[in-house]
């Protein structure tokens, strides 16, 4: 499935992203580290292994380390995977007699002239070799973005591995749209959330990278910019040492760390290096991801913390909801202050800031509803019954993910478990349906409108497919609010 969709800005990538180092032996040595945790003290489990003879063992021992590597780094065979015994790996390992592969016999050289074999000290002097340099231009030129390419990352889920996919959609003016994967990054825990930043955790002026929340406590930031990393340049919070012993399993997590999923992210496009996070731990955590340190933690939830975003005008307030019920409104250099708080009529799924309006933002709701607020009513009494500017039932089933248009003011799209995604006109706050469809795509997780395209919609769900809707295809929505088609801005000076 996709769980996630973000949109870069166009530019924010590297014209030719660079090819990551192979890994060193200490990196190698902490992802197998890494992957061991889930079945430490699985040979306490075991019975009968001390019949095993010495030879055995270390064979199998030895094998089970290169699988394990070879999994960690994503490049393990389907044909390991599908369970071919240790006994034929080993009798090859055996025919291959790598132990004395460096002994090799003097005599005729094979696959030889008998006269020497000729070096040329570069491609352009061998003449044997014809149109030296094209496949190497033309390979540049395949990974080559351009400055006009819209890229996204997809967060996608498989049967056996899990990714961020980095797609190129490349835009025409005859309407004919070509989008294909660029490249993949392979990642260890299903995710569940990303955000987009561009902090310069590397030096300079700007970066692009990718935050990542999954079902594990810890949160990942990767490169965009390099392609074949095996590791994340930063880890914030995780686990530390899981320890398993006779079917208990004890867990020490690295300090300020959450303590379940990462359910959502928010990155604050004002003060850069800040990313708020929100957990089935029931906490919502502020970070420094310059430093790698959680400044600030706040419990004002009861159950699950689902979703959390920045305001748009006033980037110091946060905002997020939560299975309890409720949907709180806090200011972070306040984190003490209570807040004000507003309750829903179903576990919350997702929500937004209106980008037009400081003081309006959306919930959307399990129980296929969607709700309207306006933070002018509310009030810090925790007691007080703060009601919706709307409540509107858009959905059969639940509505996963909400996106704001960008450029037009009021317009609304709402994805569902129900395979729909429909756009709404919610201006008098009187949410009008203006157009729907079904991307075959199964249930929308995740949806988000383009800021530099601010008419297309990026969808993906559970049968793992992107699909990209320009919204101004249909009629209804070219006649309704085609006048705000985003136009170029004239540079000064021209």
């Amino acid at each position: 499935m996709i769980s996630s969709i973000s949109w870069l800005p166009k530019g924010a990538a590297n014209p030719v992203p660079a090819v990551a180092d192979p890994p060193s032996k200490e990196e190698i040595d902490e992802i197998v580290k890494s992957a061991a945790f889930d079945k430490c003290g699985q040979s306490d489990n075991e019975d009968g292994d001390e019949d095993m003879d010495d030879d055995a063992s270390n064979e199998a021992g030895e094998v089970a380390q290169a699988l394990e590597v070879a999994d960690a780094l994503g490049r393990t065979s389907n044909t390991a995977k599908s369970g071919t015994s240790f006994d034929s790996i080993t009798d090859g390992l055996r025919e291959l007699d790598m132990e004395n592969y460096d002994e090799e016999d003097d005599g005729i050289e094979l696959f030889s002239t008998g006269l020497g074999d000729l070096y040329y000290p570069s491609n352009d002097m061998d003449p044997y070799l014809k149109d030296k340099g094209d496949d190497d231009s033309e390979e540049v030129e395949d990974m080559t973005i351009n400055p006009t390419d819209a890229v996204l990352v997809c967060a996608h889920s498989g049967d056996e591995v899990s990714q961020l996919e980095v797609w190129i959609y490349e835009e025409s003016d005859d309407g004919d749209s070509n989008m294909y994967v660029h490249h993949d990054i392979i990642i260890s825990a299903n995710p569940l959330c990303t955000a987009w930043l561009d902090c310069p955790l590397k030096g300079g002026e700007k970066g692009n990278f990718i935050a990542v929340g999954s079902m594990e406590p810890s949160i990942e930031i990767w490169d965009l910019d390099i392609i074949d990393e095996v590791q994340p340049c930063v880890v914030l919070g995780g686990i530390a040492e899981r320890k398993e012993k006779k079917n208990k399993i004890s867990v020490k997590y690295k300090k300020d760390s959450h303590k379940g999923p990462v359910l959502g992210l928010a990155w604050n496009k004002e003060y850069r290096n800040i990313l708020a996070s929100a957990s089935a731990d029931k906490r919502v955590k502020i970070w420094d991801v310059a430093t790698g340190k959680c400044d600030i933690t706040m419990e004002h939830h009861t159950d699950k913390v689902q979703a959390v975003a920045w305001n748009h005008h006033a980037p110091r307030v946060i905002l997020s909801g939560s299975f309890d019920r409720s949907v709180v409104m806090k200011d972070g250099r306040m984190p003490e202050h209570s807040g004000y708080k507003w309750s829903v009529t179903a576990d919350v799924e997702s929500l937004a800031w209106d980008p037009h309006n400081q003081n309006l933002f959306v919930v959307s709701l399990e129980d296929g509803t969607v709700q309207g607020f306006d933070v002018r009513a509310a009030k810090s009494d925790a007691t007080s019954q703060l009601k919706p500017s709307f409540t509107l039932h858009a959905h059969d089933k639940a509505v996963c993910t909400v996106s704001y248009n960008p450029s037009a003011p009021n317009l609304l799209a709402t994805g569902s478990e129900d395979k729909m995604v429909k756009l709404w006109d919610l201006s008098n706050n009187q949410p009008s349906c203006v157009a729907s469809t079904n991307p075959k795509v199964g249930a929308i997780f995740s949806m988000s409108f383009s800021e530099d395209s601010p008419f297309l919609l990026a969808m993906g769900g559970s049968k793992g497919k992107l699909k990209v809707w320009d919204v101004l295809s249909d009629d209804r929505v070219h006649q309704r609010f085609g006048n705000y088609i985003k136009r170029k801005i004239p540079q000064s000076g021209s």
